[in-house]
């Protein structure tokens, strides 16, 4: 059985890092620390939105395939079919989701963690700075090829 329609495109795009990924052709916007922070609680409330719809849509993609076994082209389920229809329509949300973070220039980087990386500068080079669900305010930052294993305190910030 094909699931691909079930799986919204940011999520087959998070795969691919390249330029050709759903959300990515848009300009680069670079956010200084403070801006990143004013946005941040607006960027909150989207990103626990995707990774709990994310979640749920796992759960009903599972419980569909288990549902579908049950069914037939001849005879189809009707539990297997409402949870095609609530895992599409969540993948659509969470597609949405991710196109409301890309519009406001944030990059979109885990649903386990709920990562994202406002692109930044310090010091006049371009970096990433990161933020995770969890986390009161933006405090890391790490070089664009070095990823989370990179984080490091922002400069002049204390972290415990």
């Amino acid at each position: 059985m094909a699931y691909a329609k079930y799986i919204p495109r940011v999520l087959a795009a998070s795969l691919d890092r390249g330029p050709k990924s759903a959300h990515r052709s848009r300009m680069r916007r670079t956010f200084t620390v403070d801006e990143a922070n004013r946005m941040l609680p607006l960027v909150r409330r989207i990103v626990s939105d995707a990774v709990r719809d994310y979640w749920r849509w796992q759960d009903a993609v599972r419980e569909f395939e288990v549902a579908a076994l049950r069914s037939s082209p001849d005879k189809p389920d009707e539990i297997a079919e409402r949870f095609q229809e609530e895992a599409t329509r969540l993948a659509e949300e969470i597609d949405g989701y991710m196109g409301e973070l890309a519009e406001l220039g944030v990059m979109f980087k885990g649903f386990d963690t709920g990562l994202v990386d406002f692109p930044g500068e310090i010091e006049g080079r371009p970096v990433l700075l990161c933020w995770q669900l969890g986390e009161d305010d933006v405090r890391f930052w790490h070089e664009e090829t070095a990823g989370f294993i990179g984080r490091q305190p922002l400069p002049g910030i204390q972290v415990s």
